[in-house]
């Protein structure tokens, strides 16, 4: 089985990493800068899982030697998104299986608009990973999860030839029969979490423990389910209050990647989270307070 990974940073290089370890036939598709890169210093993971260098093979899209793949995995962030669909439209054949990893659920109706809905599964991952300066990815905590399955929840041939390949990995990389209420499980929650610390600016504890940070957490959460539920998302009954106990039970310390990423200038990806869960309600006439607060801070910080 031949596997591209759009990407090798934080996400798409961590777990090409984990598989390539294992032996898998992993290709990189990257940018000159980053190809230039890999190709003097090599891939490097340093995890608390166990460090892994290795020489990646990588492809740029614009060379003309172009390979169909067997399985693209896809991890980049929302706003790079249109851009990696373009990217992969050449190494795409009649066969080829697309594993989108990122956060959210309005991916997953793009990506059936460009190519052929029996050939996208779902996916997503928890990873608390970054790159630095010098191109090593550095992994931290203990969860590097990734998660995929068919949308139909069946246990496919191809399903069940991906998880012969991708199995016993040093990351957790596992099938799921309910991958669509996982993605949209995690899409609440990122949402909610990414919410509230960014527009604190704060890591999770010290929001707890203000006389009224719990409130607006089971407010921004309540609301989130309730836009949900109009739009007849696969969620469980009471996911909501799992959810802020999650929140309630993280480490003090916890930021968000979007808090993270608004420490260090960076881009976010509010359209794709909050911005689609707002247009919504706004279809469904729900009035979203929180959310809309959310918003207009992650607008505002947008335009600075």
């Amino acid at each position: 089985m031949k596997v591209l990974v759009v990407g090798a940073g934080a996400v798409g290089g961590y777990f090409g990493g984990r598989l390539h370890e294992k032996g898998v036939d992993v290709t990189f598709l990257v940018r000159e800068g980053r190809q230039k890169q890999l190709k003097e210093k090599g891939l490097k993971i340093e995890s608390i899982h166990g460090n892994y260098t290795f020489q990646p093979k990588t492809v740029l899209t614009t060379e003309s030697d172009i390979e169909v793949y067997d399985v693209i995995l896809i991890g980049t962030k929302s706003y790079h998104f249109n851009q990696a669909i373009q990217d992969i439209k050449p190494f795409v054949g009649t066969q080829t299986t697309i594993i989108p990893m990122l956060n959210g659920i309005k991916h997953l109706y793009e990506l059936q608009t460009m190519f052929a809905i029996e050939q996208i599964i779902g996916g997503l991952c928890f990873v608390e990973s970054t790159v630095n300066e010098e191109g090593t990815i550095i992994q931290t905590s203990p969860s590097h999860e990734l998660v995929y399955g068919e949308l139909s929840g069946e246990e496919t041939e191809r399903i069940m030839k991906i998880e012969e390949v991708f199995s016993h990995t040093k990351a957790s990389i596992r099938r799921s029969n309910t991958i669509l209420q996982d993605m949209w499980h995690k899409y609440m929650f990122i949402t909610g979490l990414s919410g509230v610390t960014s527009l604190f600016r704060s890591s999770i504890g010290p929001i707890l423990k203000t006389e009224h940070g719990l409130e607006i957490i089971e407010g921004l959460f309540a609301e989130i389910g309730f836009i949900m539920r109009k739009m007849n998302a696969p969620i469980v009954d009471g996911i909501e209050e799992v959810q802020v106990n999650r929140v309630k039970e993280m480490d003090y310390t916890m930021k968000s990647s979007m808090q993270r990423d608004m420490e260090k200038g960076f881009q976010v990806e509010a359209n794709h989270l909050q911005g689609y869960l707002l247009s919504e309600a706004e279809k469904h006439k729900v009035n979203t307070p929180y959310l809309k607060i959310v918003y207009a801070n992650l607008e505002t910080y947008g335009k600075q």
